[in-house]
């Protein structure tokens, strides 16, 4: 239940979020509606921090959202060299193994090179989650360092 609780939290957080102005989960009461956007977004993992370790993603996620489908996800890191640790972005097939930083059923979306200059783009194609992290050293900088969030694409237009 916590599980799908903090999934759908990720997926409808709304930095709007006021007594006056809520724009997310419930029932359509008056003027209240989803934060709607006209088209698919591009938006950079990190914000101007960008994808390094110690950043809480999962934070930035909920004050990001909500994610929508089509919108792009775009993941900027430096190559790694003698000042810079190597990142890579993996894709998790399911909450169990995201949770554990097991990277033994996921994918590689972002190897340690695709993050530099303009970074790499990531598509949100579909309404389901999608479990992102960090899988380098061994899966230490998913698990201790942060660098792990979900995203649950809403579709556009969605009215409770």
């Amino acid at each position: 239940m916590v599980l799908i609780a903090s999934m759908l939290a990720v997926g409808s957080a709304n930095k709007d979020w006021e007594y006056d102005n809520y724009t997310g989960w419930g029932f359509n009461h008056g003027s209240y509606h989803l934060n709607e956007t006209k088209g698919p977004n591009k938006i950079t993992v990190g914000g101007s921090e960008n994808w390094h370790y110690g950043f809480n993603y999962k934070q930035w996620a909920l004050q990001n959202g909500p994610f929508y489908i089509k919108d792009t996800l775009v993941f900027k890191y430096d190559p790694p060299n003698d000042t810079t640790r190597p990142h890579s972005v993996y894709l998790f097939q399911n909450p169990w193994s995201f949770m554990n930083c097991d990277l033994s059923q996921a994918r590689m979306v972002g190897n340690q090179t695709q993050g530099g200059g303009e970074g790499f783009e990531f598509v949100l194609k579909k309404w389901k989650p999608y479990y992102f992290a960090c899988g380098e050293h061994d899966g230490h900088h998913c698990n201790e360092g942060l660098m792990r969030f979900i995203v649950f694409p809403m579709y556009r237009g969605w009215h409770y």
